[in-house]
């Protein structure tokens, strides 16, 4: 796979899976905090060089990437359009990285590619070019390219409308269904779609498919994942950035293909009781996605064949509202 290496592109100078063919996620690597950010459960606010100003800051996304969905979820439900603007790279990623387009140009410095941003923040840069990507138009650097951090940060240092994803009587809560999906879910997907051998991806496709189930008899109960349930929370973001993509690429193209989430119960009405939520949809392109994981992984799919299915609907009902809780109010005036 394809990274920097002391700030310069190589195209064969990453191995996604270890030794046992088990994917073999790389680390990253800016992780610097706004003021007043509030870093995990019990932590104090991280204080740094990087003041909170409105339009000082700007996110660099692709709607395909589930990461980076994190990140422009909480930015559009705090209500921080005004104050941090975004720009969208192309879907596909071929052998140069994240590239932006003419419909979508870098609006910052005009460059073809986003590892050109990354060698600016560190012209010796080694490591993989990602996003979401948090840039500091003043210093012009990366603050973070970490999402769970990003989400934090857009939660806790920024003044925005009086949603609150990270509340401090839920933190612990939060962090812990944060933790406890990553692994299985969130990275499950991926540990199945790139696994070596069949032993790697064996594993990942258990845990996938026994978290997958406990969370489903979880929200046979609650509305959300964290706290009482009754409210959202960042941990619902993570969770959704995943179920949203499943069926459409991850149930196909990973070959996580035990259980479409729509044979779900209660993850399925889940998945769009939060697509219904007031501001998420405008979020979501699947087209993009679609795109993105078909024509990106030349390894998986040589023929860059965009599967068609399936065909489900998002908006139909949920069914969840007799459950207690529902989205902010705020979000729904």
């Amino acid at each position: 796979m394809n990274m920097l290496v002391d700030g310069e592109w190589r195209t064969d100078a990453y191995e996604s899976t270890d030794e046992s063919g088990a994917f073999d996620r790389q680390e990253s690597r800016f992780r610097d905090w706004l003021d007043g950010s509030v870093a995990a459960a019990g932590e104090a606010p991280k204080s740094t060089r990087f003041t909170p100003e409105p339009g000082r800051y700007h996110l660099y996304i692709c709607r395909a990437c589930p990461w980076a969905h994190r990140a422009a979820m909480t930015r559009r439900l705090r209500g921080l359009e005004e104050q941090l603007s975004i720009s969208l790279v192309q879907p596909e990623r071929y052998d140069q990285g994240w590239e932006f387009s003419e419909a979508h140009p870098d609006p910052l410095y005009g460059y073809d590619y986003l590892r050109a941003v990354y060698v600016d923040a560190d012209p010796e840069y080694t490591g993989r070019v990602t996003v979401p990507v948090l840039w500091d138009t003043q210093s012009e650097t990366i603050v973070n390219n970490e999402s769970s951090e990003i989400m934090r940060m857009l939660d806790t240092a920024f003044d925005g409308n009086e949603v609150s994803l990270y509340p401090a009587d839920l933190r612990a809560e939060i962090d812990a269904v944060v933790d406890a999906i990553y692994e299985p879910i969130n990275n499950g997907v991926y540990r199945a779609g790139f696994a070596g051998t069949q032993a790697a991806y064996d594993r990942a496709v258990d845990d996938l498919f026994d978290a997958l189930d406990r969370w489903d008899d979880v929200l046979a109960d609650q509305r959300y994942l964290a706290g009482d349930g009754e409210r959202l929370t960042l941990a619902d973001l993570a969770m959704f950035a995943t179920l949203i993509r499943f069926d459409h690429v991850y149930h196909t193209h990973f070959k996580c293909n035990r259980r479409a989430i729509h044979e779900y119960p209660n993850l399925w009405g889940y998945t769009k009781d939060l697509y219904q939520t007031p501001g998420i949809a405008e979020t979501v392109n699947m087209d993009h996605t679609t795109r993105h994981y078909y024509g990106s992984h030349a390894d998986i799919n040589p023929t860059r064949i965009v599967a068609t299915g399936p065909d489900i609907d998002f908006t139909e009902s949920h069914g969840r509202d007799e459950l207690p809780g529902g989205p902010p109010a705020s979000l729904v005036e």
